[in-house]
């Protein structure tokens, strides 16, 4: 619903899966689509002009083109340091440069086939070995509805895929499903992560397991992927997000106390241990929010981007991420801000506030957990809550808290700022000690078998 109010689209293209979502979203929104259509074979959403997408023509004659590249093509979002989206506005030279970027560090041919593991709205759904790139040059792609490591596995061996994408909470799933039914992943020539550090253990693990050809980006919506580590780095550098990429600028900037942004001048030292802020600039890069001003001049200093993670750099370049100034946590590959958890359970009825943090878990790097201040004679349950979670028109799924714990106060700073490093240092011991309350697990409706995956060729439909 924020997304059609902010970018307030004429036609609105969707998955006939999706129509109660679809539905859901447009009666919440303020904005209207002029054109609804509906991609597959289930119920439309109703509208005045609701269409199917196989009713449109196949053939007509090609428009007039007036536009040029630095025209805008394709807006992202992310999920922002205020927790709402941010609109992320890419024109056809970043999305070239994007198609290069991969296709020189694959390197990746016309021949090689590629599952990419992550949702097709990110940055690097997109543009890693997912449609820009393959369909820029031709290579075939594979499509995946909904991860599944064992399906994944199997595709592998019986399509003779040669490059998989994903977090590395998949690809730590692959590990497990392939240590306890090998396939034949021989046809491989790499393994791509992105979206969270790849720790040393996990990297060396999954070159063992799965291919020694191992690769790790790490970037934004906003930029991309702006350094990256190759197979080459390994074992030496597990652990690290490896260096610039070919045609980025790269540094580790001080953090000022004041929060004005350091200038590209002001680097710490390169000795692997000093903390600084990592900023970039490349051509890849987005130069602009479309709707946030204030964020904007809180990242953009001239043509550098501060991501807002901090890390640390050594002798040779190589970027060490220790954590994110903003407290964003990354569960199961997916950004999650605090502040639209805590905004959402804060408009429960028996909640007067609440501060949300991550605790590390093996499968998903991070889960999501929440302290719960009760209103005033309430006391809320971890099942209620949870229930209440599930339903939240404004929440994902992947926000939604695994754990709660019901406090008397939160920490907070003397001007009442809530203290999330505070919560985050004794959350997972909380977690082990069994002080969260957990939800008790809701039956999932039966999924459809998965399907065969017909590899799609340049200019094929997706």
């Amino acid at each position: 619903a924020v997304i059609l109010d902010v970018s307030t689209p004429k036609v609105y293209v969707y998955d006939t899966d999706l129509t109660p979502m679809v539905t859901a979203a447009i009666a919440l929104a303020h904005h209207t689509p002029e054109i609804l259509i509906g991609v597959g074979t289930g119920v439309l959403v109703d509208g005045p002009t609701s269409l199917r997408f196989d009713d449109l023509p196949r053939e007509s004659a090609p428009p007039r083109v007036t536009r040029t590249v630095f025209d805008e093509t394709t807006r992202l979002y992310t999920s922002g340091t205020t927790g709402m989206p941010k609109a992320v506005p890419m024109n056809s030279a970043i999305e070239i440069f994007s198609a290069h970027d991969v296709i020189m560090h694959f390197p990746l041919t016309p021949e090689d086939r590629t599952l990419n593991m992550s949702p097709w709205f990110h940055r690097g759904g997109l543009y890693c070995a997912g449609p820009n790139p393959t369909f820029y040059l031709g290579s075939s792609l594979v499509p995946m509805r909904a991860f599944d490591a064992e399906t994944t596995l199997d595709w592998v061996e019986r399509h003779r895929l040669t490059f998989l994408i994903g977090a590395p909470t998949n690809l730590a799933m692959l590990a497990t499903a392939q240590q306890a039914r090998p396939r034949d992943l021989s046809s491989l020539r790499g393994i791509v992560t992105m979206g969270a550090p790849l720790e040393r253990e996990a990297a060396l693990r999954y070159q063992e397991i799965l291919t020694p050809r191992v690769f790790n980006g790490y970037g934004s919506t906003e930029g991309f992927w702006n350094t990256f580590l190759r197979p080459t780095d390994l074992p030496a550098h597990a652990g690290t997000a490896g260096r610039a990429c070919i045609d980025d600028d790269v540094r580790v900037v001080r953090v000022h106390d004041d929060g004005r942004l350091a200038s590209p001048d002001e680097v710490v030292a390169r000795d692997g241990v000093e903390v600084g802020e990592v900023i970039i600039r490349s051509p890849k890069c987005a130069a602009a929010y479309f709707d946030s001003p204030q964020q904007e001049k809180a990242k953009y200093n001239g043509s550098w981007l501060h991501i807002g993670d901090l890390a640390t750099w050594d002798a040779d370049e190589f970027v060490t991420i220790v954590g994110r100034k903003d407290d964003m946590l990354i569960s199961g590959g997916e950004n999650v801000h605090p502040v639209q958890v805590e905004e959402a359970l804060n408009g429960h009825p028996a909640v007067a506030d609440s501060l949300v943090v991550g605790v590390p878990d093996d499968r998903w790097g991070q889960l999501v957990v929440a302290y719960v201040v009760p209103a005033e004679g309430a006391h809320p349950t971890a099942d209620e809550l949870d229930a209440y979670c599930r339903t939240h028109p404004m929440l994902s799924q992947f926000k939604r808290p695994r754990a709660y714990r019901i406090i008397d106060a939160l920490p907070v700073s003397a001007t009442g700022k809530k203290l999330h490093y505070k919560a985050t240092t004794s959350a997972a011991s909380e977690m082990a000690a069994g002080e969260f309350a957990t939800p008790e697990p809701t039956p999932r409706p039966q999924e459809p078998d998965a399907q065969e995956p017909q590899a799609q060729e340049q200019g094929a439909t997706p």
